[in-house]
Parts: C-alpha cells; structure tokens; sequence
C-alpha cells in the first residue's frame, strides 16, 4: 500500500523560498513589536485539557485538538468506558496561555508586561481558503494595567506592524464589549442570553441583517426591539447615537461608550503610523473573555479579519486568585501571507547560498583547498555551498543555478596549487581568476 506523501489537510509544508518570505514578514513584525517595548515570549505546543477548556467557547471547544492519554493511563481510561481519552490539547490560541504563564510566574515578571509570540497554534477546523488547521499567530499583550495607554500601545504595535509590511488600506473596527451587553439590555433580554446574542451580532457580515433578526427572534427577541436593534446596527452608525440610544437605559451601555470616546480621543491626539479607526457597533467577536474595547483589522479585499482582539480582564484570574487586567491582539499571519502574495507584496528574497564552490579535480590537496576556501569565505560572513563531487562544469553550473547562487567559485589542483580561485558570475557568465583575498574582497562588494 503506498504511502501518502502529502501533508495533513489543513497543514503545509514550506519550502525555501515561501521560508524567507515567511521569515521576511515574521522579522519585520518582530522589529515593530520589538520597538514599542514587547519582549519575546514562548510556549509548549500542548497545554492541560483544563487550561484551555471554557475559555472559547462552546464552538471554540470543540476546535481544540485533543491529544489522547499515554500507556496504563490510556488502558485505565479505555477500561472505564473511554469517556476521558484526553488529558492535554495543543494551543488553540496563544492568549489563554498567555494568561497561564502570568498566573504562574507572577512573582517574576515585570508589571506592567508586555510580550509578543509569534509560534503556531492548531484548531480542528474545515480547511478553506485563508483558514488552516495548522497556522501561526503573532501576538502582542499589554499585561497588568487598566489604562488606556494598553490599548492604545497593543493597537499601534499591530498597525505600526502592517504598515511596515507595506499596507496601507486597512481599518481597525473597534467596539466595547459593554456596549454589546448594553444593547442585550435594550433589547429586554435577560444577562445570561448576552453571549448567544453577541454571536448573533458577530455574524452580521456572513449572514446579513435578515439572517441576524431570524437568528435573533428564536431567542425571543420581538419586532419593537428588532427596529431599534437594526436602526443602530445599519451602516455608518456613530459612537454619539448609541450612547443617545443607551442614555438613562443601559449603565453598561453608557460606560462603554464613554470608554470608547476616550480611547478615540488618544489616538487622534497621537495619530497611528497606519490605516485608519472607527468605530463599529456589528464587531462583536465571539470569544467569551473579552471585558472592554474589542478590535478587528480589516482589508478590502479579504472576507473576515487579518487579526483582532480585545481587553481581557478576567481571564488571567481564572489561573490564581489575582485579577490583573490585560489587552491583547492576534495577528493572522496566513492571511497577511496570502493577501501579500496575492498583491505581489513580497521583494526578490535570495533563499539560497551567495557562493557555490565546485570541485574540479579528486586529488586531496584540491578538495582540501576546496574546503579552506569555502571556510575562509564564511568567516568572511557569505552563506557557501560546496559541491561535494568531482563532476563536470556544465553540471555545476546547473546546480548552482539551481539554488540560486549567484557566484560559483572554481578550484582545482592548479588554482589549489597557486592560491587562486576563478570566480564565475552566474547571470553573465563572466569569469575571472583571483588571489583568495581578492577574490573574498569582491564577493564580500557583491554580497
């Protein structure tokens, strides 16, 4: 029977050139996030099923991969019925570990903290377009304060960051998730329906306003209520008239829009490097941890969001018996990935070696110069391949070619011999021969 070659469905194998693009974008986020005062963080694939467990909800549950008990552990459970086969999950985003971290090593860290994680985290999803199984987040977290200053810093590291990338024409949608739950008031619906109708509200953009009032009359919302919902969920509602709408009717309402006009107010005193802010009242995001303002960044041309996120003052506390307070923001990087290559985004990035040295002759003094020179030249800093046979020429120029080298170095037993190398530009074909030092000199010119 033979064996399928192909990479799991909704994970991928890189090869070089999508590794330095890969690494391109990862570099040029990290120096972003670096320059705002984030410092890096990282952690295991796996968690404990309870750590991550509740904190997603219902759906987002049932995305975690689970991965199975081991040995007389697995036998016990099998033998009691198979009901808990699992013990650990991979991360299913980095933010609950995150928050696991700071309940255990709080004593060490700094407060306030602010870190970044770029590392891959795993969801049991339908592969599609812009949506994997396995993909990498690029995080940044403002831990241990309640200031707007958080906010504020999460949202320019992020923005800072994709304009570095080269974008220009994304939006940060932000809403307060107490003004959703003042619009659950309005509404005359009780506080524990807050988060099924959230959901529904997060839905919007996928299945329209008829789809959001259908979903919305089963959980009982009548036609009164439904026309002042839609009045403000239409198109280019301000701040202003929701907190209009939730004046003397929602607390809730109220303070989160007087959080808002807050935060709205930092950010035009100290405008973002990139895109642009506004407010959104259908964002909803459907993770249930979020306290305060929530965000979504979004491109004209990609259905969904790039990244998103929110303040979680909650979720920390669920790991100790501190609350400290936190902002955070997911970038998605597969989807910047995509829309780059999409818009041809990326520069020419060499992947390859900038020197290949080929072999020309089998005595051993010639391959021994063969291997000096090549280390020579890397203590010099250039990326060298060595040929590792004696072949003909045409072949290793195929080779080096092939790699994208664009410099071949030839060294036989008489260059060996003479301390000299012929060095070969691959795109003219020019060729010239050289003492060592010289021949390093101009390599290190082109490189």
């Amino acid at each position: 029977m033979a064996i399928v070659t192909s990479a799991p469905p909704g994970m991928r194998d890189f090869l070089p050139a999508a590794v330095a693009r890969r690494r391109f974008v990862m570099e040029r986020i990290r120096e972003v996030y670096r320059l705002h005062g984030f410092v890096p963080l990282e952690t295991p694939s796996m968690e404990r099923l309870e750590v991550l467990l509740g904190k997603y909800g219902e759906e987002g549950d049932q995305l975690i991969f689970r991965v199975m008990k081991r040995g007389e552990a697995l036998s016990r459970a099998v033998e009691d019925g198979g009901k808990e086969l699992a013990d650990f999950g991979l991360r299913y985003d980095l933010t609950v570990p995150l928050a696991r971290v700071v309940a255990e090593h709080a004593s060490s860290l700094p407060r306030p903290f602010k870190r970044y994680q770029m590392q891959p985290v795993w969801r049991a999803d339908r592969p599609q377009r812009g949506r994997l199984r396995e993909f990498y987040q690029c995080d940044v977290d403002f831990v241990g304060s309640r200031s707007l200053v958080a906010e504020y810093e999460v949202i320019s590291a992020v923005t800072g960051a994709l304009g570095a990338l080269g974008f220009t024409d994304f939006r940060v949608r932000v809403n307060e998730r107490r003004i959703l739950s003042g619009l659950v008031e309005l509404l005359g619906l009780p506080a524990e329906q807050g988060i099924a109708v959230i959901t529904v509200i997060d839905k919007l953009d996928k299945i329209g306003m008829e789809g959001v009032q259908r979903e919305l009359t089963l959980l009982g919302v009548g036609a009164e209520s439904w026309e002042l919902l839609a009045s403000l969920l239409k198109p280019g509602v301000t701040l202003a008239e929701v907190a209009a709408a939730f004046a003397g009717r929602s607390p809730a309402g109220e303070a989160g829009c007087a959080n808002l006009e807050a935060l709205f107010a930092l950010i035009a005193r100290a405008p973002l490097a990139a895109g642009s802010v506004g407010f959104d009242l259908s964002l909803a995001r459907g993770l249930s941890y979020y306290t305060g303002p929530i965000f979504e960044i979004a491109l004209p041309d990609l259905a969904g969001s790039v990244g998103g996120g929110g303040r979680y003052d909650g979720l920390i506390g669920m790991f100790g018996k501190e609350e400290i307070p936190a902002v955070g923001f997911a970038l998605g990087f597969e989807r910047i990935m995509l829309i780059m290559e999409e818009r041809g985004m990326f520069p020419e990035l060499a992947e390859g070696a900038d020197l290949m040295v080929s072999q020309l002759d089998g005595a051993p003094e010639a391959l021994a110069a063969v291997l000096a020179f090549a280390k020579l030249a890397r203590s010099a800093g250039l990326s060298v391949e060595v040929y590792p046979e004696v072949a003909k020429l045409p072949k290793q120029f195929k080779h080096a070619e092939s790699i994208g080298a664009p410099m071949v170095a030839i060294l036989g037993l008489r260059e060996a011999e003479s301390q000299t190398v012929g060095l070969r530009r691959m795109g003219t074909g020019e060729q010239v021969t050289l003492p060592w030092s010289e021949a390093i000199a101009t390599l290190k010119g082109r490189a």
